[in-house]
């Protein structure tokens, strides 16, 4: 069995997307949810969907002791669903080629540090683009610059405000992130 640990950082519809379609799966499991924000609308997902979930502060996510919550549950992979920190190096050290990301653009415009959710649709809109949409990646030690695994694409109308936008955005990766999250860890991870 796969353990996964989901990271997220807000309301947590996408890390909710990942447990109900991973929760009669034989392979894999999520594990828990980590987040940084004791206030986000995730650890009330987590809690109605019976998830464990934990949160923990920027000083401890920076130390290099935050590997034994992992190493406790035994986890394997990491999913990153609207987590909105940079991922430290030695996560991805502990973790190579087995943390992902969703990043609401196609990469690599509109990816790096301060470019997440409505920021990503502003930014968008406001340079004319005609299509936009989602990116599903490895997460390596730069912002949004890990090996893509997966694009699908949407318009941008001429009258779209960033919320309009992201609706769309959001249907997109509610269709397609957790396919391509187990069609990823199960040849990286099961080599199936």
């Amino acid at each position: 069995m796969i353990k996964i640990a989901v990271f997220a950082s807000g309301s947590g519809t996408n890390a909710e997307n990942l447990i109900q379609y991973f929760q009669d799966s034989k392979d894999f499991t999520i594990e828990a949810i980590f987040c940084n924000n004791p206030k986000a609308g995730v650890l009330e997902r987590a809690k109605k969907l019976k998830t464990k979930s934990t949160t923990f502060s920027k000083s401890e996510f920076s130390q290099e002791t935050f590997l034994k919550g992992l190493e406790h549950l035994g986890i394997d992979a990491i999913v990153l669903a609207g987590f909105l920190w940079k991922v430290p190096e030695y996560l991805i050290q502990k973790f190579p080629d087995r943390i992902i990301n969703i990043h609401p653009a196609l990469l690599p415009k509109y990816g790096g540090k301060g470019m997440y959710g409505s920021n990503v649709h502003e930014a968008v809109i406001a340079n004319g683009e005609k299509e936009s949409g989602i990116t599903i990646h490895v997460v390596n030690e730069e912002y949004d610059k890990g090996k893509i695994l997966f694009q699908a694409s949407c318009p941008v109308l001429d009258d779209d405000t960033p919320d309009d936008l992201a609706k769309r955005i959001h249907q997109l990766e509610y269709k397609h992130f957790p396919q391509i999250v187990e069609d990823y860890l199960r040849q990286t991870l099961l080599k199936v």
